[in-house]
């Protein structure tokens, strides 16, 4: 049976129109759309549509984008309850600092989404099940409605030379059924406003509100028959730019963000790699 695409509307969508939508599938991303749907997301459009013709196999899923964030901030009417527990505050008062931004993650967390857009992210769920997953008997020929999905903080400001905002968000993993989901979004959003993320962008004098939280729903790998890690395209200590660095364990790759796991560690030379040789 051919799996249903979620993109052939895709060729006639206008930037302008495609601005204003709640979700974005990841073969309709790129690079470009960092304002849409932060750099994570639009990092995993630009590798699922380029390398699955190379054979790397880039897990797929879509985007719930910075548009929908914002609207939702707005339709629940708690921009201004934000902007008022913030003002004033101390970033050098650790306890000032730790009962504000609790105040406004709470405040999110208690928001109700809108019905419209809980609507496009249960359908666009639904639709994602189908793709991937395979027909069951027990469902009556039809896809299991419960895919494992990972739900990703994807941050609208980019990088800059004197500031990261990478790490400073949510991710959930393992997330089944639409319930789930839905509430871990939420979480997402609220993450936007950890203490460590108020504290950095007040002290680089950002606005909290020029910034968007985008979030990935991507199906999760079977990182228990596997290994996960991370790869750098260039030594990280050195900069030598003919290695490649691998920082790799069992299990999910989640334990090496948060340091619970020392991984092992490999490095590639790329020269000879290209040479054929392992």
């Amino acid at each position: 049976m051919k799996k249903p695409t979620p993109h052939t509307h895709k060729h006639f969508t206008s930037r302008v129109t495609r601005s204003k939508k709640f979700i974005l599938w990841f073969d309709e991303l790129g690079i470009e759309d960092v304002p849409l749907v932060g750099g994570k997301n639009a990092s995993l459009g630009e590798m699922y549509r380029k390398l699955g013709k190379k054979g790397v196999r880039v897990p797929n899923g879509f985007a719930i984008t910075a548009h929908a964030y914002f609207y939702f901030i707005r339709k629940a009417k708690i921009d201004d309850d934000i902007r008022r527990i913030l003002k004033g505050l101390n970033t050098h008062d650790m306890e000032d600092l730790s009962r504000r931004g609790q105040k406004v993650r709470h405040t999110i967390l208690e928001a109700e989404l809108p019905e419209d857009l809980k609507e496009e992210i249960v359908a666009a769920y639904k639709k994602f099940c189908q793709m991937e997953t395979p027909l069951r008997q027990g469902y009556g020929g039809r896809a299991s409605p419960h895919l494992d999905v990972a739900v990703r903080s994807s941050a609208t400001a980019e990088d800059l030379p004197d500031a990261s905002f990478a790490g400073q968000q949510e991710t959930f993993l393992n997330v089944r059924g639409a319930a789930h989901l839905l509430t871990d979004v939420k979480r997402c959003f609220a993450s936007l406003f950890t203490n460590r993320a108020i504290s950095y962008r007040e002290d680089k004098h950002f606005n909290h509100f020029d910034i968007g939280l985008s979030v990935a729903v991507q199906k999760m790998v079977r990182s228990d028959m596997s290994s996960s890690g991370v790869m750098f395209s260039i030594d990280t200590e050195s900069g030598f730019k003919d290695a490649v660095l691998i920082n790799s364990i069992y299990g999910l790759g989640e334990y090496i963000v948060q340091g619970i796991v020392n991984p092992d560690e490999f490095y590639v030379h790329k020269p000879t790699l290209k040479q054929g040789f392992k």
